[in-house]
């Protein structure tokens, strides 16, 4: 709603327009109108006003009901009608909400939504209430908790929403744009550009989209792309309100006069049907407001601002009868709505006042109201005294509210720590006196000590005393230790438990019993180590939660074999659907291990390099992470790949540019100066920057990390170089400028030698005291060395300074924030930068950038594993609404498969004994703003067609499988049996304990060599429509070809009779089947997924294996079951993946049948009994004689000749 038309004067005195009608006015508000209202010390009204008992309410006509008084003082800014309940909202321009229910307007909640903006429109939804203010919408219970705080750019000034379907939101405001949010995500989905800037009122019919403009205009546009396809230009001066019934559309406004804006008291009336003005219609009061009342006719209700009402036919004459008055009490009137039963209009003054007319005693706002809920009243009786100094007074006088939620007393186990009762010191004078039998001692009673009581004598004989903590560092103790040598672990007392390296304990079942819920307990997803080249786990989890990485990565798809950035894609995926399972990139490190440029830097490691730690790997994943960047950028810029990403909207750049290019890449100007005076400039660009310390002589100075940062991006060296001019190697000064800022700071800091740790542990010394001093006020003298017992008292409350913890401080060097400039100069500024600080007005915002730290990766030093690598990452709101449903920031300790929240302090500690710093990210303040987010799957159903086989000597003939036709493509819960096939490339390394028990160090690495899908219904059910066997360019060292089928040169692209495919191809065909919705049916399907490196939801699985399983008894195999339950005898020479797919599609169908047949809800269980019993006979082993039939016939088993 647009104000700046109103006369200034009427704010202070409102003149009657009709005497007749009005009662004197009072320019304040009447204390006699609030007689009855109790007020709060803070001037909130505790009960509604109530009407006089002499008003009577003719049935049919508009009269006042009742008045409430919101807030005192307070302009009402907003009223509106809750759809589903029989309420009424009102917010003020403090920013305060206020429901009443009922035509009583009994107040229901009241609760603040913004502190220092107005509350400009309100829309009521089935859960919640949507509240809009200047830069704000916020989603609210009725009660007045949050269910999402979407916050806009400062920039905008927004006044209107327009709720076009359950889901979906549009805004408008005087921005040139209007927004559209999608409720369920919370997210921007589309921004549309409008001509005319300012649109302050949004409307909708079956046909269009209306928005009106603070210029006066209203333009009308398509529902589905937004595009203006009339206008009507209805006054010269300014638009206030509008209504569209029908095929009318109405309006009320100003009219430029005397260089001044007045209220037009002509309503522009247009045709729909033509497009068209008709004849104004001229009204009696000056028009603010306008809303259709449709009930017998098309009424509309015009308001004016100091509470005139006429009603009116929009295509008739206007009759002065027809006007009532608000009794506002001098006031003006700010909001005017009508309920959704048009039973009940509401008018809220700048006073703080609400009034409700309506037509009818017994009104109700909507035609069909859910029943609200109300909070029970506190109803608790009358407790008798407890007396405390009576020792046998029992406590259960006091009754104990019955509740199913935890008690505060009942503490977590990692907040409590156990106390036992330590036990007395033994009198000496038993131990003189006692005679010993076998192990048994026998003493007299000195009779020293009363029985059951201890004597407290000094600190050390309390009989209850708090563990202590064996070291600082190792405070961990919910999380335990490696569970391999958990006995050696005294040179481990440096190193927190949190922080070690963690390796998962295989038993019998392989991964199935281990308990990865004890390492990790969020929703993340954790990344398995025991991976050749795993060590780079932590960079990847980097890389993910860089939002624009993960959306980058998810729409690309090309048609390379390895492609780094596609197999990163599908990991993401997998990290996006898991819910606090751990995932792994076997995938992916495949397709690294393949890469040229990978090998050739030393990046892919010998399993025994990675077990002896012989390598540096602190050095190691900076030279990783230099090598993904550069990877990423040039994969996803290049233009043959027919998929590449295209985000609709996108802001990722130019078809030269990628998304890695925008986000890290900096112009750098290299500038050699030999000493003849010839400068040559080079200009180039750069993905990170390595750090670059001073030299030995400066390392005792005190520097702050920005000026070191400065220091390495601008870098100056002298070196030896060509010189055209001279036509020899001359000394050379060297310099480097940048010409712009990335969003994305990426900084290996290069600790690898004793001198930069050193040099690193000495600048925290500085920061450390520094910091001390300017929170404590104190000051430290150069020459006096202070012991760590002092430090410790420079941390105790009781000394009066203002921290608590002296730990949190130390180790400290970097900020969690910088600031860098760059002048108009091309100079670079670099501050160390308070998190909580934002920029001044007087920065330039295009040239002065703030980065936050989000990510830390640090090398943890450990003579005994050699090391490891894990990472700090700072998980912004999005992540934690996709998995969480909350909006929050949090610091997560990544250490493969081990998650834990920590403190945002841990990320910046780096204790150089055992904790070395190599990766810093820093990222741009509100850099999603800039990039488009949106995924959109590129996997397409083309997938699935026929494709070219590999191998040279296949042939038609010996086709396998039949590919889907257009008419078959699969659709939403349709049935696909999946055998997979596997081959061994590492054998398992296993050790011998002394007690003959075998455990295992690492498991067999497999490789997927045959993926068969067959059809699960239709006319062409149980044929197969993939049948791909995989190629592999990696040494295989057993094929397994008695259980996988699978024989020497299958695999082989130049000697292979099969269809012979890559792994991406098969993997995108079973991708494209999973984001479909197909259930997969077969046996095993978990160890199949998980060596295929697939992400299945639970319920698109259908596993046999468990269909027919028991609690606590073995699994059975799909052979016995196949024989058992339908009579067939598979798998006989050797396995094949179409048989056995077949086969547990037709048990799924037994299983169907018999749990079907079953009348009893115990049948089935006794057809498992049978099963169970028929397995122990055997020995679970299927008869080789053809007299030996399967029970299905037999007398031993009743339970299914019954079913």
């Amino acid at each position: 709603m647009n104000f700046e038309g109103l006369d200034p004067a009427l704010a202070e005195y409102a003149p009657a327009l009709h005497p007749a009608l009005d009662p004197v006015l009072d320019p304040h508000l009447n204390p006699a109108l609030l007689q009855n209202v109790e007020l709060d010390p803070e001037g909130v009204p505790l009960e509604g006003i109530p009407v006089p008992e002499s008003v009577h309410i003719m049935e049919g006509m508009y009269s006042e009901l009742h008045t409430v008084v919101s807030e005192v003082g307070v302009p009402v800014s907003v009223s509106h009608f809750d759809l589903h309940e029989e309420m009424l909202w009102v917010g003020n321009h403090g920013g305060h909400a206020t429901s009443f229910f009922g035509p009583a307007l009994e107040r229901y909640s009241s609760f603040q939504v913004s502190s220092s903006d107005d509350i400009r429109q309100i829309q009521s939804l089935e859960n919640g209430v949507l509240f809009l203010t200047k830069t704000n919408l916020k989603y609210m219970s009725r009660g007045g908790l949050t269910i999402f705080d979407y916050l806009m750019d400062e920039s905008e000034d927004v006044h209107s929403l327009l709720l076009t379907n359950s889901s979906t939101l549009l805004i408008g405001g005087l921005q040139n744009h209007v927004i559209e949010i999608d409720l369920n995500t919370v997210q921007e989905t589309q921004k549309y550009t409008v001509e005319v800037p300012g649109v302050t009122i949004l409307r909708q019919s079956n046909r269009f989209f209306f928005c009106g403009h603070t210029t006066g205009k209203v333009s009308l546009r398509d529902l589905r792309t937004f595009v203006a396809e009339h206008e009507f230009d209805a006054y010269s001066g300014s638009l206030s309100d509008f209504d569209v019934h029908g095929n009318l559309l109405v309006t009320c406004g100003f009219s430029s006069r005397m260089n001044g804006l007045a209220c037009d008291r002509f309503l522009k009336v247009y045709d729909l049907r033509m497009m068209r003005a008709i004849t104004p219609l001229q009204v009696h009061v000056d028009p603010l407001f306008l809303k259709f009342i449709p009930t017998y006719t098309s009424r509309l209700a015009i308001i004016s601002q100091t509470g005139q009402c006429q009603f009116c036919e929009p295509t008739g004459l206007a009759n002065p009868a027809d006007i009532f008055h608000v009794n506002t009490v001098g006031q003006l009137i700010m909001t005017f709505d009508v309920s959704a039963s048009k039973q009940a209009m509401v008018f809220g003054d700048s006073e703080g006042c609400v009034h409700l007319w309506a037509d009818s005693p017994e009104v109700t706002f909507n035609a069909y109201s859910r029943e609200t809920d109300f909070a029970l009243p506190c109803m608790v009786d009358t407790l008798p005294h407890l007396d405390w100094n009576q020792d046998l007074m029992p406590l259960s006088l006091i009754p104990v509210p019955l509740t199913s939620e935890t008690l505060l007393s009942d503490w977590p186990a990692a907040n409590s720590v156990p106390a036992p009762r330590r036990a007395p010191p033994v009198d000496p004078e038993i131990l003189r006196t006692m005679k010993k039998v076998g192990f048994i001692g026998y003493a007299p009673n000195p009779r020293t000590k009363l029985r059951n009581q201890v004597c407290v004598r000094a600190c050390g004989d309390i009989p209850y005393r708090l563990k202590e903590l064996d070291n600082e560092f190792d405070s961990f103790s919910q999380v335990p230790e490696s569970p391999i040598g958990r006995e050696e672990e005294p040179h481990l007392y440096m190193v927190a438990k949190k922080y070690r390296k963690v390796t998962i304990k295989y038993s019998k079942l392989g991964l199935e019993d281990f308990d990865f819920k004890h390492y990790n307990k969020t929703l993340f997803a954790g990344l398995e180590p025991h991976i050749p080249n795993a060590y780079c786990n932590c960079m990847i989890q980097v890389l993910y939660f860089l939002e624009p990485v993960r959306c980058l990565v998810q729409n690309h798809l090309c048609q390379k074999e390895f492609c780094l950035g596609c197999e990163l894609g599908f990991l993401f995926h997998m990290l996006d659907l898991s819910r606090g399972d751990p995932c792994q990139g076997s995938n992916f490190l495949r397709a690294f291990r393949t890469i040229p440029e990978a090998s050739a830097l030393g990046l892919i490691l010998a399993d025994s390099d990675e077990a002896t730690g012989k390598v540096n790997l602190g050095r190691l994943i900076q030279s990783w992470n230099r090598f993904i960047l550069t990877q990423l950028h040039q994969e996803t810029q290049e233009q043959e790949a027919p998929q590449a990403y295209r985000g609709v909207g996108s802001s990722f750049g130019s078809s030269g540019d990628s998304v890695i290019g925008q986000l890290c890449s900096c112009e750098v100007e290299n500038s050699s100066m030999c000493r003849c005076g010839k400068e040559t400039v080079r200009v180039s660009s750069t993905l990170l920057f390595t750090l670059s310390y001073p030299e030995s002589n400066d390392k005792t100075k005190d520097y702050e990390f920005a000026q070191i940062l400065k220091r390495s991006i601008c870098l100056e060296q002298n070196t030896q170089a060509w010189c055209e001019n001279c036509e020899k190697y001359q000394p050379t000064v060297q310099t480097r400028n940048i010409r712009c800022l990335p969003d994305v700071l990426v900084i290996n800091c290069e600790v690898n030698s004793s001198k930069e740790a050193d040099f690193w542990k000495t600048q925290a010394e500085y920061a450390f005291k520094k910091t001390v001093m300017k929170k404590g006020g104190l000051e430290i003298p150069k020459s006096k060395e202070i012991s760590l017992g002092e430090w410790k008292d420079l941390g105790n409350a009781e000394a009066g300074h203002l921290y608590t913890s002296i730990e949190e401080l130390k180790n400290i060097w970097i900020p969690h924030s910088i600031q860098m400039k760059l002048t108009k100069n091309k100079e670079l500024d670099v501050c160390n930068w308070n998190e909580s600080d934002e920029l001044s007005s007087s920065d330039d915002q295009d040239s002065t950038y703030t980065y936050d730290l989000m990510a830390s990766v640090v090398h943890i030093l450990d003579s005994r594993t050699g090391g490891s690598l894990v990472g700090h990452i700072k998980v912004g709101e999005t992540y934690h609404q996709r998995k969480e449903g909350v909006t929050h920031q949090q610091w997560y300790l990544f250490n493969d498969f081990l998650i834990e929240p920590v403190d945002k302090c841990e990320a910046v500690q780096f204790d150089m004994s055992w904790k070395v710093p190599a990766i810093l990210y820093y990222a741009r303040r509100n850099l999603h703003a800039k990039y488009n987010l949106t995924i959109k799957n590129p996997i397409e159903a083309s997938v699935l067609l026929a494709e070219a086989s590999l191998a040279r000597k296949q042939r038609k003939c010996h086709a396998t499988f039949i590919p889907l036709m257009l008419n078959e493509m699969p659709q939403v819960g349709d049935l696909v049996g999946l055998d997979a096939e596997f081959v061994t490339l590492n054998e398992e390394e296993a050790e011998l304990r002394s007690d003959g028990t075998k455990s295992t160090i690492k498991p067999s690495q497999m490789s997927v060599a045959r993926i068969t899908c067959v059809r699960g219904q239709g006319p062409n059910e149980g044929i197969p429509f993939i049948d791909d066997y995989i190629s592999t360019q990696e040494q295989v060292v057993d094929y397994l070809t008695q259980y996988s089928g699978i024989k020497p040169g299958d695999l082989d692209a130049k000697i292979s009779s099969k269809h012979l495919t890559t792994l991406k191809s098969t993997y995108l065909k079973l991708r494209f089947l999973i984001d479909v919705g197909v259930k997969f049916v077969g046996h095993g399907l978990q160890k199949d997924f998980r060596v295929i490196n697939l992400m299945v939801p639970k319920d698109q699985v259908i596993d046999t294996v468990y269909l027919f399983h028991m609690p606590r008894k073995r699994m059975i195999s799909l052979r016995f079951l196949a024989w058992y339950f339908l009579d067939l005898k598979i798998q006989g020479e050797t396995h094949d993946s179409i048989e056995d797919a077949r086969t547990a599609l037709q048990l799924y169908r037994k299983y169907l049948e018999l749990s079907k047949n079953a009348t009893e809800p115990d049948d089935f269980r006794k057809v498992l009994k049978g099963l169970y019993e028929k397995g122990r006979k055997m020995d679970w082993k299927v008869p080789e004689q053809d007299s030996q039939s399967s029970p299905k016939n037999a007398a031993v088993f009743p339970a299914v000749l019954a079913l």
